[in-house]
């Protein structure tokens, strides 16, 4: 099991998980990795980096949790939090803002602390896989350990279907 700064951070919080190794594939996604490890892809949660812009116009790196099989409605997002646009970070941003690269972000161990989401219906799924800190590495948790952790704001901005 790789021990990542994700890894260093859930061991700290007392979080018991289950670590999941596959091969990573370059623009897989989580359709892949739910594929590699047979599970359902609802139940695989992606860690995606945002930027919200409010009036100001700085960007304000923030982190939002979405079941692999949905996109986040960045429109809804933006309203939710107050913001006037959300929009995904560049690749740059998101190594600059988490010290992950992408593909391999994860919301623990963050290099800075960042504001997280979570979209609602995850808190209810039994247990769910998310990037360990690394690509091809997922750990399994519980939604009560990613509450206690990390306290994400819940929202509700998932849209069906995916993008291409």
């Amino acid at each position: 099991m790789p021990v990542t700064a994700a890894v260093r951070a859930l061991r700290a919080a007392g979080v018991e998980f289950e670590p999941h190794v596959y091969a990573y594939v370059e623009r897989g996604g989580t359709k892949h990795s739910a594929e590699a490890l047979g599970v359902d892809e609802h139940a695989v949660v992606k860690t995606l980096v945002m930027e919200a812009r409010g009036r100001e116009g700085r960007p304000q790196p923030l982190l939002m949790l979405m079941h692999g099989d949905r996109e986040v409605s960045t429109k809804e997002l933006a309203r939710q939090i107050g913001t006037r646009e959300v929009a995904p970070a560049t690749p740059a941003a998101v190594e600059k803002h988490t010290g992950y690269v992408p593909g391999g972000v994860s919301p623990f161990g963050t290099r800075a602390r960042l504001p997280v989401y979570v979209e609602e219906t995850i808190l209810g799924l039994d247990r769910f896989l998310i990037n360990g800190g690394r690509r091809g590495f997922l750990v399994r948790i519980a939604p009560a350990d990613l509450e206690r952790v990390l306290a994400p704001v819940p929202v509700r901005v998932a849209i069906e279907g995916r993008r291409g």
